[in-house]
């Protein structure tokens, strides 16, 4: 590229949105970036606090974690005392911290780190607690709910609550529901004072991997990493039919990676690629889901999945690394679903591409910032060489300092060091009361054995059918995701509907995907898709109908789910490298068939008949399989040769009309 033209190139536009309006609608569809915006001394207190959270957690994964008790109270101590400082009681509170709640804050903190202050004596009560214990137990209780109410919202406390009021009244059940009930002293002391409630599993991966892998993702975007992904993005496919709607897929495909947010990311890089595929004649629907379904991706695409994919390695006892290969392909096709689906959208529209000369080159950016891509190399690397993640993510952090280091540009000095401290704790905040709120619905699973209940009752209202329980399920999963957290999500279909499915032979890693997949997706499926009216804002369009394009968009994950649980060689469970490349290219052929039929184009308008074809013949090749292979290719190729005298006839009567 020659002087002149890297002068041409300014990088994305100004967004069309102002950065009032952006944080406005994050309040609306994000209740974690409802906080407060301090001044003076509050300012520099939370500030300290958050880099002093971060510093906490930096050391024990250095010098090695404290027990388990000791490790999640303390995160959680530092999590209460930030969410109530920085997250008002009500909307119209203002940005000053009243007395209330700095009293509320320390009361918090002091309660979490009860248990620090108290470890030998708990930890050998063999149940005999003290009444003052009691009442730290049930303030423990009171402040996760609240805290979760601040920060996640109040549909995860009414779930939390209603757990917690199952294990009280249970022998005022009828049927499978009923258990012999558990006092209140029980119900406390057993999700405070052990580690199977609000300091359990969840809580647990949030004190050690989630945090690390938070704080990587921090420093990462102090280095400009965002900048690069959005040049690269341009330059590799700014030029192509439609070209910033494929930009937008690949720039929140790959910053999600680093976010774990679908709403983060959707307003994050929405602010730039959204009125760029509006200029160029996507409707502002269409440029609005576009990017909620690419951002929403961002959690199922490896290596830095999102932090429910940690709570499955712990969950299931399988690797984060076993995981995290095992969703590349899936992950993959979702991506190239959304990519096929934008392409021919353009192609029915005749949108053409950016010109060339006002787009980067891919050499002149990866000279510019390419090092900055070593650190997510290097994670993989560290995960696949043995590291446990906590150390992959520690080495990570390392990495992405020093290779920061190699141009001034992208040099972290002290201050962004510190403040990517400070990012990196905030951003665990909402992750870590969502997993301690969690815990409340695991204790009481634990307490009561109301999952295998559960799983059991999914299954016999399905009549033992697999394909019926996993409906339920899915069913299930998106209800939940319109209220809870991905996290929270997870821990719930993971404990309750995930044994259904394993009961009736689905291997415990598809299982587990299943459920998680579609508690994801919840966040772009309407009535309630957070992510998807996050773009609508951004787009200034209509959130219904921009949830349901999403939802198209997105229709390879309500596909894959089905096809990975019937045949787990998608995971690369029981496979071979020539089996998973065959089925990945089969797959990668039938998702055209279905992105052509949800677009009605391939090479010409389809009508209905042609649109189901194309999606029977698409459906067939997804699923893996000698029969199905060879009657998909059957249909997509009988297909496109109609499709193909469709449009030569509309060329030639356009020739003639002319």
């Amino acid at each position: 590229m020659t002087d002149h033209e890297v002068k041409k190139y300014a990088g994305p536009p100004e967004p069309e949105v102002s950065a009032a309006e952006v944080e406005e609608l994050l309040k609306k569809v994000d209740k974690e970036s409802t906080y407060r915006k301090l001044e003076g001394i509050p300012r520099k207190l939370v500030f300290w606090l958050a880099v002093a959270f971060s510093c906490f957690h930096l050391y024990t994964g250095i010098f090695g974690m404290l027990a388990a008790q000791l490790q999640r109270s303390i995160h959680l101590a530092f999590a209460f005392v930030l969410v109530f400082l920085l997250y008002p009681a009500r909307k119209t509170s203002s940005n000053k911290v009243g007395i209330v709640d700095y009293i509320t804050a320390v009361a918090a903190g002091a309660v979490g780190m009860y248990i620090t202050f108290n470890y030998e004596r708990l930890m050998t009560a063999a149940g005999n607690y003290s009444q003052a214990d009691l009442i730290v137990g049930i303030l423990g209780v009171l402040f996760t709910l609240e805290a979760a109410r601040r920060v996640v919202g109040l549909p995860i406390v009414v779930i939390a609550s209603s757990f917690l009021i199952y294990a009280y009244v249970g022998d005022y059940l009828p049927g499978f529901l009923s258990h012999r009930g558990y006092s209140i002293e029980r119900i406390v002391t057993h999700m405070y004072f052990t580690t199977e409630g609000i300091l359990g599993i969840p809580l647990g991966v949030s004190a050690t991997f989630i945090f690390l892998f938070l704080l990587f993702g921090a420093f990462l975007e102090k280095t400009g990493i965002g900048k690069f992904f959005v040049d690269i993005a341009n330059a590799l496919a700014g030029w192509a039919s439609g070209g910033p709607a494929k930009v937008a897929v690949l720039t929140s495909g790959l910053h999600g990676m680093i976010t774990g947010s679908s709403v983060a990311n959707c307003v994050t890089c929405g602010t730039f690629t959204i009125p760029m595929m509006k200029k160029l004649g996507y409707r502002p629907e269409f440029a609005g889901a576009v990017e909620a379904a690419a951002s929403t991706g961002g959690q199922i695409m490896p290596p830095v999945m999102g932090a429910a994919a940690f709570l499955m390695a712990e969950f299931t006892g399988i690797p984060y690394i076993e995981i995290a290969k095992a969703a590349f392909i899936p992950a993959c096709l979702y991506f190239l679903g959304i990519w096929i689906e934008v392409h021919f959208e353009a192609k029915r529209l005749g949108l053409k591409g950016i010109d060339r000369s006002e787009l980067p080159r891919v050499w002149t950016v990866m000279r510019e910032r390419g090092h900055l891509i070593i650190p997510l190399f290097g994670i993989v690397y560290f995960l696949m060489s043995g590291y446990t993640p906590a150390r992959a993510a520690l080495a990570a952090i390392a990495l992405s300092i020093i290779v920061g280091m190699l141009k001034s540009e992208t040099r972290i000095n002290f201050t962004d060091f510190l403040n990517a401290l400070e990012a990196g704790a905030r951003s665990a905040l909402g992750v870590a009361i969502a997993c301690a709120t969690a815990g409340i619905i695991v204790g009481t699973v634990t307490l009561t054995g109301v999952g295998l209940k559960l799983a059991n009752g999914l299954v016999a209202l399905a009549g033992g059918s697999l394909l019926l329980t996993m409906v339920f399920t899915m069913i299930a999963s998106l209800i939940l995701g319109m209220g809870a957290p991905t996290t929270a999500n997870y821990v719930i279909t993971s404990t309750i509907a995930a044994p259904a499915l394993v009961a009736l032979g689905v291997p415990l890693l598809a299982a587990h995907m299943f459920v998680f997949y579609f508690g994801i997706v919840a966040d772009i499926t309407p009535p309630v898709a957070l992510a998807a009216y996050a773009g609508s804002g951004i787009a200034r369009s209509n959130p219904f109908r921009t949830g349901v394009i999403a939802t198209k968009l997105a229709i390879a994950a309500f596909i894959i789910p089905y096809v990975f649980v019937y045949s787990p060689q998608l995971l690369l469970i029981k496979s071979t490298v020539a089996g998973v490349t065959m089925n990945f290219l089969t797959a990668s052929v039938g998702m055209i068939g279905v992105g052509a039929a949800m677009i009605g184009y391939l090479m010409a308008n389809m009508n209905v008949l042609e649109r189901l074809w194309f999606l029977i013949g698409g459906l067939m090749l997804i699923d893996p399989g000698s029969t199905t292979d060879i009657i998909g290719f059957v249909m997509l190729a009988s297909g496109l040769f109609l499709q193909w005298r469709k449009s030569k006839a509309n060329k030639q009567g356009f020739s003639a009309g002319a």
